[in-house]
């Protein structure tokens, strides 16, 4: 929201610039300058400005019809990437703290006592710790089965809403590719209409299909390195699971004793 929101003020403020300098501007009747020269003169232009306003620039030259929708899966899937990394984030607690934790109330108070522990701690490894617990008046089998079943719920969770951030690093680079496309058709269009190949008729054109493209790489790009830091925190808190459940096993058989 905030990108959006950032984008849309950026481009108001650039939209409302033009009109200032073209009245600014003296009115004149030389002929224009050539091609060269006036992408000197633009080049010098994007130099005084900040990189905000090159942005919201290029954001406007590229069309809104095709960069919206790509800046779309950008904010979107950003979202969403923020919210796993806070969700992941919090559910990583220090085990062997933990562990020692329940050991040490299984001493003192029983399974009552450790299923308390484990109730008022978060993240998957407690949860799957109380459901062991839970059941370990129908013994040990019952327990093993509960922290298996009760694991893969716990690694569903973790994995929620991943496929979203996928179909979204797809579709930036489909979109911008969408993009390219159709400015390249309009750059034939042109050519068609015109009778001839003229760089001034097939530059809008191109410009639109290379600047579309390469937003959707970007949003890509960007999208793919949260994904794989998500699965790489995803991929460790699971291995945590495994041994703190393995743990779990063993402190019981011990318990049982």
């Amino acid at each position: 929201m905030l990108a959006v929101a950032a984008f849309t003020f950026g481009a108001a403020n650039v939209i409302a610039q033009e009109p200032a300098a073209e009245a600014a501007a003296p009115a004149t009747e030389e002929v224009a300058a050539p091609a060269e020269e006036a992408a000197a003169v633009e080049e010098t232009a994007l130099e005084g400005e900040s990189m905000h306003q090159v942005l919201m620039q290029k954001f406007l030259e590229g069309g809104w019809e095709w960069m919206l929708p790509v800046l779309f899966c950008l904010v979107a899937g950003l979202a969403i990437a923020i919210e796993r990394i806070l969700y992941l984030t919090l559910s990583t607690i220090n085990n062997k703290k933990f562990i020692a934790e329940i050991e040490e109330a299984l001493k003192n108070g029983g399974i009552e006592a450790a299923k308390e522990v484990a109730r008022n701690k978060r993240g998957p490894v407690a949860s799957i710790y109380y459901q062991g617990l839970d059941r370990y008046n129908q013994g040990l089998d019952a327990v093993e089965k509960a922290v298996v079943s009760y694991g893969s719920v716990q690694t569903g969770q973790l994995e929620a809403n991943l496929s979203w951030i996928g179909l979204f690093i797809a579709l930036a680079p489909m979109l911008g590719f969408m993009g390219t496309v159709v400015g390249m058709i309009g750059a034939f269009d042109a050519i068609q209409a015109a009778g001839d190949i003229s760089p001034t008729l097939v530059a809008g054109g191109i410009k639109v299909a290379l600047l579309t493209t390469l937003m959707g790489l970007i949003a890509a790009v960007i999208l793919q390195i949260f994904y794989n830091y998500i699965i790489a925190k995803i991929d460790s808190l699971v291995n945590q699971m495994e041994d703190s459940s393995i743990t779990l096993t063993d402190i019981l058989t011990a318990y049982k004793k």
